[in-house]
């Protein structure tokens, strides 16, 4: 099924309409990309539920309003973001997913999700989900990656289900320790982790 970054579910496989948890985290820079593949993945036919972070729900930055990007999140999945921990634990064996991205995934919801720490939207639905024995998407961007937060990276991606999308150096000059996911391998991503394989390669040259 999967052939390349670039993949659209077939026929057969839109009619099964996966429920999806896209979840979202304060990695402001990455935002744009991230709902460019949202649009992508809701044309596809994804049953998709959105879930934010308090700091995407509440905080405006220079690369938008929050409010605005709340409504435009909505708006594309036809359904209301899950913005409490209370709202995002159902997320497991009482109403669960196919599937959970975080995209973008912070290094400190990483750290999070390896410490089994839920005191936010997105960390309480990874782990909700988890214990379903469901894949989990994780499409990375962190400034730390290679410093403070590789021993996260490390302890969850022995995870068994969890997957991480592409990811490379985005500024090695002026930010060596950062890693941010190649965001338009994300659909490819998914559809190899419904069928439990890892997309290869992990580590990418970004363009």
């Amino acid at each position: 099924m999967v052939k390349g970054a670039n993949v659209y579910m077939d026929e057969t496989y839109i009619k099964k309409a996966p429920r999806l948890g896209y979840a979202l985290c304060g990695s402001f820079c990455t935002i744009k990309k991230s709902i460019a593949e949202l649009e992508k993945l809701s044309h596809a036919g994804w049953d998709i539920i959105p879930i934010a972070n308090e700091s995407i729900y509440t905080t405006d930055t220079r690369f938008g309003r929050a409010s605005e990007t709340i409504e435009k999140i909505e708006k594309i999945c036809g359904n209301q973001i899950i913005h409490t921990v209370k709202d995002a634990e159902p997320l497991g064996p009482a109403n669960p997913l196919d599937l959970l991205v975080i995209s973008p995934c912070t290094g400190n919801t990483l750290a999070k999700i390896a410490h089994g720490i839920t005191d936010s939207a997105v960390s309480m639905s990874a782990k909700a989900h988890m214990r379903g024995n469901r894949p989990l998407v994780i499409a990375l961007a962190t400034n730390d990656a290679l410093s403070a937060n590789l021993h996260s990276i490390a302890s969850v991606s022995m995870r068994k289900n969890v997957f991480f999308v592409p990811l490379g150096q985005d500024d090695p000059e002026h930010k060596p320790y950062s890693l941010v996911a190649d965001f338009s391998k994300l659909q490819a991503t998914m559809l190899s982790a419904l069928s439990g394989i890892q997309i290869q390669p992990v580590i990418t040259i970004l363009k």
